[in-house]
């Protein structure tokens, strides 16, 4: 089958089910890897900030791994850093500006943050840290990125009875190409990554394509993505942190009927979140 290409307009329906689902951290095992080896140690470097490191990444990889704020986007997710950083270690020039851009802008991307630059310095060194953690995630050993347990046999099921679509604020040449090394894009009919806009705008342009909204699941493993299946009336099914192979498990053999049958919102998804949410700290 022939993967449609990341604009929504040449996307089509084709089955009257479609799922939708994140990458890193919920069909790859890539979010801590990424976090402790690239997004929090180039920050570190970027704003010269090893004298504190090792509280500066303790937090960074708090936020950002293990609570509530699990996935959110790597421009949120340096805003939030750099403003504990103000507070505590050093000052950052600017650091206000990049919360609030980071806060209302509608697209949170390199391209994005580049448009901002005659804005301040900040938005430079904002581009140069996130252009240095993808170079840095190119770079890591290819053995150690690879999908949960799972993973292509539970897409293979999905695909029978619905579309798919990869649903992820990671940058896009990555995500193309950690799916293509294992063969699941074979089974994804719409790429929908940072350069295209928020996860719940993505959902959105998705739900246009004439799914009922009971008909559309978001697959994901942080609670934005719950939020942004919320935001658009769509269901939502929870990969809990450390609990991966056991969430695509159910998701393969109990939850996918549920989905397909109609029953999944008739309090079965409401104990997923309940699992889901104290699951995170």
């Amino acid at each position: 089958m022939r993967l449609s290409m990341s604009l929504f307009d040449s996307f089509t329906k084709k089955k009257d089910f479609i799922v939708c689902i994140d990458s890193d951290g919920c069909a790859m095992d890539t979010m801590n890897i990424k976090h402790y080896r690239c997004f929090g140690p180039c920050m570190v470097r970027e704003w010269g900030l090893e004298q504190w490191q090792d509280e500066i990444l303790t937090s960074w990889n708090r936020v950002n791994l293990f609570t509530k704020t699990r996935g959110i986007n790597r421009f949120k997710g340096l805003a939030v850093a750099l403003k504990e950083v103000n507070d505590r270690y050093k000052a950052i020039e600017g650091v206000d500006d990049l919360v609030k851009w980071a806060d209302e802008a509608p697209e949170l991307s390199n391209r994005a943050v580049e448009a901002m630059i005659p804005n301040g310095q900040i938005f430079a060194k904002a581009l140069n840290w996130s252009r240095a953690v993808n170079e840095g995630i190119e770079k890591l050993p290819k053995e150690e990125i690879k999908p949960f347990d799972g993973v292509k046999e539970t897409l293979e099921e999905i695909h029978k009875s619905c579309d798919i679509a990869v649903v992820s604020s990671a940058n896009p040449e990555a995500v193309k190409a950690e799916w293509e090394r294992f063969g699941l894009l074979d089974y994804v009919d719409i790429l929908c990554t940072q350069d295209m806009g928020s996860k719940a705008y993505c959902i959105g342009e998705i739900a246009k394509k004439g799914y009922d909204k009971r008909n559309i699941l978001m697959c994901g493993d942080a609670v934005g993505d719950m939020k942004a299946a919320q935001s658009n009336g769509v269901l939502y099914y929870p990969i809990c942190v450390n609990k991966e192979n056991q969430s695509w498990t159910k998701l393969r053999t109990e939850s996918l009927s549920k989905f397909t049958d109609g029953s999944f919102d008739d309090g079965y998804q409401q104990s997923l979140i309940d699992e889901f949410m104290d699951n995170l700290k």
